[in-house]
C-alpha cells in the first residue's frame, strides 16, 4: 500500500494540464494552505463529489488509563473528522 504525496498531486496536474512542475506544486501547496487556513479559523471543507472535513469540539471527560485503571480528566479538545461523500464511497466500493 503506497501513500499519495504533495509531488504526486503536483506531477498529476503537471500531466493533465500541462502546467509546469514548479507551477503544480504551488497549486497544490495553495489549495492545502487554504484548507488549513480555513480549518484553523472553525470552518469546515467541503470538496464536493469527495468528502468533508468536519470539525467537532468534545467536552471534558474523565477517561481510564488502561494499565492501571486510574482515572484520569481529558482535557477539551477540538477533533477533525472526514466524512467521504457518496460519490467516493461508491468508487471506493468499486474497487
Amino acid at each position: 500500500m503506497s501513500t499519495l504525496t504533495r509531488a504526486d498531486l503536483a506531477e498529476a496536474l503537471n500531466r493533465k494540464l500541462g502546467l509546469s512542475r514548479s507551477e503544480s506544486l504551488t497549486m497544490v501547496e495553495s489549495i492545502l494552505d487554504l484548507m488549513s487556513v480555513a480549518l484553523e479559523k472553525g470552518k469546515n471543507v467541503k470538496i464536493s463529489g469527495f468528502g468533508t472535513f468536519l470539525l467537532r469540539d468534545k467536552a471534558q471527560r474523565i477517561g481510564r488509563n488502561p494499565k492501571t485503571g486510574v482515572e484520569v480528566p481529558i482535557t477539551p479538545r477540538r477533533v477533525m473528522t472526514f466524512r467521504a461523500s457518496q460519490m467516493l464511497k461508491e468508487r471506493i466500493a468499486k474497487g
